[in-house]
């Protein structure tokens, strides 16, 4: 992960992008790209391979970019939020549903 976020800054560095890249760009530029990306299995599931990777791609590279902005490590606030979302879905509860956490109770 480290030597990935390293390339995508050295490539912006590189390009003198840096300078565009306010967390609010990078936020709207998640957001379009992950616009993009829904767009690839709009009318079916018949989407095409590629298309989605590129744009899957933009996504996570734009998400690692704000990382970078806003100084935080991408594979530290993940693992944290998983620490969360599994307090709030203990398997035993959880285990094959897709439930909300607030509605799984105690059944």
């Amino acid at each position: 992960m480290e030597e990935l976020v390293k390339k995508i800054d050295n490539f912006n560095k590189g390009r003198n992008w840096d300078q565009f890249h306010s967390a609010e760009n990078l936020v709207k530029s998640i957001s379009i790209e992950a616009g993009e990306l829904l767009e690839c299995f709009q009318w079916n599931y018949d989407y095409d391979l590629n298309e989605v990777k590129d744009e899957l791609a933009d996504v996570i590279n734009y998400c690692i970019q704000l990382a970078i902005k806003l100084e935080v490590d991408p594979k530290e606030i993940v693992i944290e939020k998983m620490k969360k979302t599994a307090k709030k879905y203990p398997i035993e509860k959880a285990y094959g549903k897709s439930t909300k956490y607030t509605k799984l109770g105690d059944k």
